[in-house]
């Protein structure tokens, strides 16, 4: 396990905006640092990190137009791109892109609390940094497969800081959650990030998942439609929301029925965090094996069947979720490609457990 490093005093001053109505200021910077959490912002607020024109503050003072917020952290350095060397498992490669079928258990780019072992990590070894061009680039607004924009460490309320996220993905066009198996792209240059993601922003890339939810579904294949929004209660999780939140599609087609659970086929529509989860739990039908959304306990199981349920959440230990498809054109030759990358072990022995059942 890599030694914590050794954090520097960051500050950040935010003036509140005119027309702010009162508001405590606790509630007030919960709603302005995204990520944070109320707990942490009141603990700031106690431990003086938090001062208002220049004074100490309360949690219930309310905040008005002009007062100049300041906040004083201890920050970890800025993270530094090192090439690990990583096995990847390669689809396909040439020298504008990079096609992986990402495992389990990696994270997509580094993030403060995860410094190293990422996807970008692998990549940079594999193709050497100077191939690798690191700098901005068009990323799709929203087209979250699965790692959130925010950190997902318990400094939460260090998202308010400046962090440029762009410098440490170089060539990610998109993601998949740490837990989320599957096929991605990543753009070996400048031009070819740009075009994929002008590609992920127009939702011309054909993206197919395959994941295991519990119970019966009725309709063979169906659409589930619902804005995707950031938990009020838990702001590291997602929540259906009709009044909040950005539009989300998710289409679905049904594989296999088994007793206790259903093999599905998903479409993406829109691209949000943790949108198939999400969508899925809102149903009542989450993934078998996310904790985050409902689905480490048996949903929609007779009684009887309790047990053999439970049995079946001993066989994996994270969401029964896999990109299995994607498709897009080269963004040099304009040729459409296509990459597939059949569900691991994991979910296979899911299955095939499933199928016994019957």
């Amino acid at each position: 396990m890599p030694e914590e490093p050794e954090r520097v005093l960051t500050v950040r001053e935010i003036v509140v905006e005119p027309g702010q109505q009162p508001e405590r200021i606790d509630r007030w910077l919960t709603a302005k640092i995204a990520g944070a959490t109320r707990n942490k912002v009141q603990e700031a607020i106690i431990a003086e990190a938090v001062t208002v024109n220049g004074g100490s503050t309360k949690a219930n003072y309310k905040v008005k137009p002009g007062d100049l917020v300041r906040l004083e952290l201890m920050k970890p350095p800025p993270i530094e791109l090192i090439p690990e060397d990583i096995p990847l498992d390669i689809l396909y490669e040439d020298g504008d892109v990079l096609i992986v079928n990402k495992p389990v258990g990696m994270v997509t780019h580094p993030g403060f609390g995860n410094r190293s072992g990422t996807l970008v990590n692998a990549v940079l070894h594999h193709v050497g940094l100077e191939l690798l061009e690191v700098s901005e680039g068009v990323t799709a607004d929203g087209d979250d497969d699965g790692e959130s924009e925010e950190l997902e460490s318990d400094e939460t309320i260090l998202a308010a800081l400046p962090f440029d996220y762009n410098a440490v993905r170089p060539g990610i066009v998109h993601r998949l959650d740490k837990d989320t198996s599957g096929v991605m792209v990543v753009a070996k240059t400048m031009v070819a990030k740009t075009k994929l993601g002008e590609q992920f922003a127009d939702r011309t890339i054909r993206r197919e998942y395959r994941a295991i939810a519990w119970g019966a579904f009725n309709e063979e294949e169906g659409e589930i439609e619902g804005n995707i929004a950031r938990d009020p209660r838990d702001r590291k999780k997602f929540t259906v929301s009709k009044r909040d939140g950005k539009y989300a599609l998710t289409r679905y087609q049904v594989v296999e029925h088994y007793e206790l659970a259903t093999l599905l086929s998903l479409r993406l529509a829109t691209g949000r965090t943790h949108q198939i989860r999400v969508h899925a739990s809102h149903i009542g039908h989450p993934l078998i094996g996310d904790t985050t959304y409902g689905g480490d306990s048996p949903h929609g199981v007779a009684s009887q069947s309790t047990a053999r349920a439970r049995n079946l959440l001993k066989l994996i230990s994270r969401q029964a979720l896999h990109a299995r498809t994607l498709g897009f054109r080269h963004p040099k030759t304009g040729e459409y490609l296509e990459f597939t990358a059949e569900m691991p072990e994991d979910m296979e022995r899911l299955v095939e457990a499933l199928r016994i059942q019957n």
